[in-house]
């Protein structure tokens, strides 16, 4: 009887062990599974991720290579230097030019001239005559020109003969300080290609304070 005793008890304690075995097996296959399904979701998560931030790289990159393209080609950010173009623009503003194929008498111009980037007020165009008084009135085809953006008038330094007329494909610019301001006035500067302007000057910037058309 003792051994019969031992013998049941064992067989019990065998069936117990397999089937805690045969528990743990399935919950190591079923953990090796969310492991499994955890890691494809993680590889699937970084090849989303790399996708969308290739994609938004991409995007960037065609955003900037596009506004410079606009700023270099269309629409020139420059900023003014010094001030032959007071009142009407000031030292350190930053403004915006639009490219264009002419210009007229008012428009405010950005050319190249020595290799530097000056800003003017466009008097007169190709085939017109200039002719400015002693007081600093400025004749263009022998009327005289309205110019409500002076706050003075004088000559200048001037040094070429008057009346003058401009060449052909050429303009003749003044700043606005015309006392102060070397121009088409002087003949170290002279008339002004029309290949050598870069735009035409449309808006300020900055200082925020005076954002705004320029006219």
């Amino acid at each position: 009887m003792v051994v019969h005793s031992l013998t049941e008890d064992r067989a019990e304690g065998t069936g117990y062990a397999a089937e805690e075995l045969k528990k743990t097996e399935k919950e190591q296959r079923s953990c090796s599974a969310e492991v499994i399904e955890a890691e494809i979701h993680r590889d699937a998560y970084r090849r989303t991720f790399f996708k969308v931030l290739r994609s938004t790289v991409f995007t960037l990159l065609v955003v900037a290579a596009v506004t410079v393209l606009i700023a270099v080609l269309l629409l020139p950010v420059l900023q003014i230097s010094g001030t032959s173009m007071a009142p009407t623009l000031d030292d350190k503003e930053i403004v915006i030019a639009v490219k264009g194929s002419s210009y007229k008498t008012g428009d405010i111009v950005a050319f190249y001239f020595n290799n530097q980037l000056l800003v003017k007020r466009v008097i007169a165009g190709p085939g017109e005559w200039v002719d400015i008084d002693e007081e600093g009135n400025v004749f263009v085809n022998g009327e005289k020109l309205d110019e409500p953006y002076l706050t003075d008038k004088a000559r200048g330094n001037c040094t070429i003969t008057l009346p003058y007329q401009v060449p052909a494909e050429k303009i003749f610019v003044m700043g606005d300080h015309r006392a102060t301001s070397v121009d088409s006035r002087n003949k170290g500067i002279g008339c002004i290609e029309n290949s050598a302007v870069a735009g035409k000057i449309v808006l300020r910037v900055w200082p925020l304070s005076s954002l705004g058309l320029i006219r």
